[in-house]
């Protein structure tokens, strides 16, 4: 059997619904120091030199993120098999 449900919501009324906080203010600050850094980059080299400073672990911390985001989704997926 399969079954659909489809709810219509908003990205607000989602988060209050499942209890998680309001980020707006904190995700604005963020678009606006980003944008204010973004405006003096005139070159590829600077860009990647920004990026830098944001990421220092660079392209071996996107993969350490990634497999724990992986294995999290592992242990959950075993976790539903077993519980049911």
């Amino acid at each position: 059997m399969k079954v659909n449900i489809e709810i219509d919501c908003t990205p607000e009324e989602a988060r209050a619904f499942l209890g998680l906080p309001d980020v707006s203010q904190v995700n604005a600050v963020y678009v606006d120091h980003l944008t204010k850094a973004l405006q003096g980059v005139t070159s590829l080299e600077q860009l990647q030199e920004l990026s830098q400073q944001w990421a220092p672990m660079g392209q071996f911390g996107l993969k350490l993120f990634q497999n724990i985001l992986e294995g999290g989704a592992a242990f959950a997926q075993g976790a539903t098999k077993k519980g049911g």
